[in-house]
């Protein structure tokens, strides 16, 4: 499960938050509330995190997820023109994520979570769609499970004991 994790200590990494949430818990002396971030962590260049935070505050809960984040970066497999290089579904829970490759100038096609994901990873054109639950964790992470189980052209030729141009052949 965790075959290309990586080292975040020598990478400059770019965080953005993709939600923050307040969570209520009714106690004998009223209402406790605490916050949970979904935060994502990249460099740009072809490695991404995602985590969660949760604390009494909203700054300590960035914080917490961004450092969770950092626990948890891929490397994604990108081809020459910024994109992945083929398609694929990501799930995880009920979401389902679907990756298209794109040609050059297309852009990033994708909403909100998924964007912010697929920015910080570095891919520059891609088509995306949210198939499933729309809930924004769940969609995050189908999104960083899809790129994590993208592979390059040589790797498929290595798994599959040919040459790369008898693959694309």
């Amino acid at each position: 499960m965790k075959r290309n994790l990586i080292d975040a200590s020598q990478l400059e990494l770019e965080d953005k938050v993709v939600s923050i949430k307040r969570v209520t818990k009714v106690v004998k002396g009223g209402r406790n509330f605490r916050f949970t971030a979904l935060v994502v962590v990249g460099d740009g260049n072809g490695h991404v995190g995602a985590g969660l935070g949760k604390a009494a505050e909203i700054p300590e809960a960035i914080r917490k997820g961004k450092e969770d984040a950092m626990k948890k970066l891929i490397t994604v497999a990108r081809d020459d023109n910024g994109s992945i290089t083929h398609d694929f579904i990501g799930k995880f829970g009920s979401a389902q994520m679907l990756l298209k490759r794109a040609p050059e100038g297309t852009g990033v096609i994708a909403g909100g979570p998924a964007r912010a994901v697929i920015e910080l990873a570095g891919i520059k054109n891609i088509r995306t769609k949210c198939m499933g639950s729309r809930n924004k964790q769940n969609v995050v992470l189908a999104t960083i499970e899809g790129l994590r189980q993208l592979k390059t052209p040589e790797e498929v030729a290595k798994l599959r004991g040919k040459s790369v141009e008898e693959i694309f052949a």
